[in-house]
C-alpha cells in the first residue's frame, strides 16, 4: 500500500469520482466540477489530503480544505475535514486513520493551526477516540420563519469563528452543487440555500453587513423563496434572539451533527462550546 498526497489533475478526479460513486451511490454531488471547485479553486488554498493506492487501484481517499478562522483570539489558517472514502475491498484495515494522521502532519508542517469538522453519530467516535478530536457540541437544528435576529453587538469573546474574505465568501456561494444566495436587511447579510424538501425549506445563516461585496455573490441561487428556514449551527447565548424559531425534536433528526476540533499547533488545545459562532456556510451541509 502506497500513501501519496492528493492530486488535482483530471486522472485523479476520475479516480475520486469512481471511488465516491462506489462508496456513496445515492450521492450526486461528487462529480468532477464539484471536486475541482472544492479542491483547487478555493481562494484560501488547495485541498490537503492523502490517498492510499494499491497498485493502480485507489483504496482510500481523505481531504481537508483550507480556511481562515478566529481561534482563541487570533486569525489563523485552519483545515476543514471533509471528504473521506474507502473502497469496500479495503475497509476495516484502518486506512482512514492512517490517511488522517498523514494529512494533519502535512497540515501542521504547512502552518495550519487547527482542523475542525462536522461528524455524524457514526463517524464521531472515530474522530474523538482514534484521532483525538474534541467533541465541541452537537449542532443546534431549528426551524422557523424569517430572520434569525442574531445580535452581533452582544458578541462575546469568541473562541472559534470562521473568517470570510470577500473572495472566499464569493467562492462559497458559487458552489456548483447548491449555490447560496445573499440578501441584506436589518443591518445583516442573510444567506439562503436549498435544504429540506428541495427549496421548500431553505438553510439560513447571518453575518454582519459590510463583509461581503454583493457584486461577487450569486443573486439568483435560490429561485423559490420559501418563508420556511432551517438553521444548523451554534450561536453563543448572549447573541441569541431566534424570533420565530423552534428546536427540531430529536426524533425527527436523521442523525445528530457534531462539531469537532483538534489543534495542530498546540496553541489552543480546547474550546468552550458556548464561545463558538458557526453556521451552514462554515461546512458542507448545503
Amino acid at each position: 500500500m502506497e500513501f501519496v498526497p492528493v492530486r488535482y489533475d483530471e486522472a485523479a478526479y476520475q479516480d475520486y469520482v469512481q471511488l465516491f460513486s462506489l462508496c456513496f451511490p445515492q450521492a450526486r454531488k461528487y462529480h468532477r466540477d464539484y471536486l475541482d471547485w472544492l479542491y483547487r479553486a478555493n481562494p484560501d488554498g488547495r485541498a490537503v489530503g492523502y490517498d492510499a493506492r494499491d497498485g493502480d487501484r485507489l483504496a482510500a481517499h481523505y481531504v481537508c480544505i483550507p480556511a481562515r478562522a478566529w481561534v482563541g483570539g487570533q486569525e489563523v489558517d485552519v483545515l476543514l475535514s471533509l471528504n473521506t472514502a474507502t473502497h469496500p475491498a479495503y475497509q476495516g484495515r484502518g486506512l482512514f486513520t492512517q490517511l488522517a494522521e498523514r494529512t494533519y502532519a502535512a497540515g501542521a508542517a504547512a502552518g495550519y493551526d487547527a482542523v475542525y469538522g462536522v461528524a455524524n453519530a457514526n463517524s464521531t467516535p472515530g474522530f474523538t477516540r482514534k484521532l483525538k478530536f474534541q467533541l465541541l457540541s452537537p449542532l443546534r437544528a431549528m426551524l422557523g420563519l424569517g430572520a434569525l435576529g442574531i445580535d452581533f453587538t452582544a458578541s462575546p469573546a469568541l473562541q472559534f469563528r470562521r473568517s470570510w474574505s470577500v473572495d472566499a465568501l464569493a467562492w462559497r456561494c458559487s458552489s456548483p452543487v447548491n449555490p447560496v444566495m445573499r440578501r441584506t436587511g436589518d443591518g445583516h447579510s442573510h444567506f439562503l440555500a436549498a435544504a429540506l424538501f428541495g427549496q421548500l425549506c431553505l438553510a439560513t445563516a447571518e453575518l454582519e453587513d459590510g463583509r461581503p461585496d454583493p457584486a461577487l455573490l450569486n443573486p439568483k441561487a435560490v429561485s423559490l423563496l420559501s418563508p420556511l428556514r432551517l438553521f444548523l449551527g451554534l450561536v453563543p447565548p448572549p447573541m441569541q434572539r431566534w424570533s420565530l424559531y423552534v428546536d427540531i425534536p430529536q426524533v425527527f433528526r436523521p442523525s445528530p451533527l457534531n462539531l469537532i476540533y483538534r489543534s495542530l499547533s498546540g496553541r489552543v488545545q480546547s474550546i468552550d462550546p458556548e464561545s463558538v459562532f458557526f453556521n451552514f456556510l462554515d461546512f458542507d451541509a448545503y
